[in-house]
Formats: structure tokens, C-alpha cells, sequence
């Protein structure tokens, strides 16, 4: 229930960091720098909200807690990304969705370290993204990315190595 900044970080004054009545955290590493517009959100499930050292979020991005979200270090998220750990039941249609909760984690969202995530791109529940991959503009990931892989679509797809 608390957020946890490294001292030389760097926040855009139209940031918005929540604190979490849920009981989960949100830790930002050294050289780190969030920019305006960036909304950091602690919704459902329990995990922690995990960004690296030298990571650099770009405007308009939104990171929900849910199940967790661990970025590494040296990451790039490009503008108007959409980082999603959690789900909505569906399955009963006598009961409004929102009332409905949560499915069981798929194990939240791992960004390795050295990514860098284009524009525009949205990131679901149990995905890993490994070391060095691209996430290509608009994309979609769904599943897990492969080390240095270069991956576009919707659903994302490996495209290229680097």
C-alpha cells in the first residue's frame, strides 16, 4: 500500500501514480523516468507494479496492477500503451460483466530487460516478453515473445530477429 522511488527518478507533474488501497505497491528504479499522462493503476488481483532501472515510459501509457507487472531494466515504452494484467469473468450472463470479478492469474506480465515496446501497444495477461525483443507499433501480444525477437500484428507475430 505504498509506492517505493528510487531517489534520481524522474515523474511528469501529470503523472498519476495511485497509492493502492489493495495492498500492493508500486516500485520505480534508478535513472527511471515516467512522463506525463502516464497513469500507473492498482485494479484487482494482488500483484506489484515492478519497473526497472533506466526504464523511460512515454505519454499517455497505462499500467494496471492486476497480477503483477515486472519491467527490467533499460526498457522503452513508446506512447499510448496499454499494460493489462487482469481479466473479466464472462461467463454468466444473468450478472453484469463488471460485477462478475476476476478469472484465476494467467501470472501477470514480465518485460525482460533491453525491450523497447513501439506505440500504441497492448500487453494481456501471462505474457513474457524476453531480453531485447521489439514490439512493433500497435500490436497486440497475447502470448509469450522470444529473447531479441522483433514481433508486429494483431495478434503479434515474430517477424525478425535482431
Amino acid at each position: 500500500m505504498a509506492n517505493f522511488f528510487s531517489e534520481n527518478i524522474k515523474i511528469g507533474t501529470m503523472a498519476s501514480i495511485e497509492i493502492s488501497s489493495r495492498g500492493t505497491h508500486t516500485y520505480i528504479g534508478s535513472g527511471s523516468a515516467i512522463d506525463d499522462f502516464v497513469k500507473i493503476k492498482h485494479v484487482a488481483g494482488n500483484g506489484d507494479v515492478k519497473i526497472g532501472q533506466n526504464v523511460y515510459i512515454n505519454s499517455g501509457t497505462v499500467i494496471y496492477s492486476g497480477n503483477g507487472v515486472s519491467i527490467g531494466n533499460n526498457v522503452v515504452i513508446g506512447p499510448n500503451c496499454n499494460i493489462v494484467p487482469v481479466n473479466h469473468n464472462i461467463s454468466d450472463r444473468s450478472i453484469p460483466i463488471r460485477l462478475q470479478g476476476y478469472p484465476a492469474s494467467k501470472g501477470g506480465i514480465v518485460i525482460e530487460e533491453d525491450v523497447w515496446i513501439s506505440a500504441n501497444v497492448t500487453i494481456l495477461d501471462g505474457v513474457t516478453i524476453g531480453q531485447g525483443a521489439v514490439i512493433g507499433a500497435g500490436a497486440v501480444v497475447t502470448k509469450n515473445v522470444e529473447a531479441f525477437s522483433i514481433n508486429f500484428g494483431v495478434p503479434s507475430k515474430m517477424v525478425g530477429s535482431r
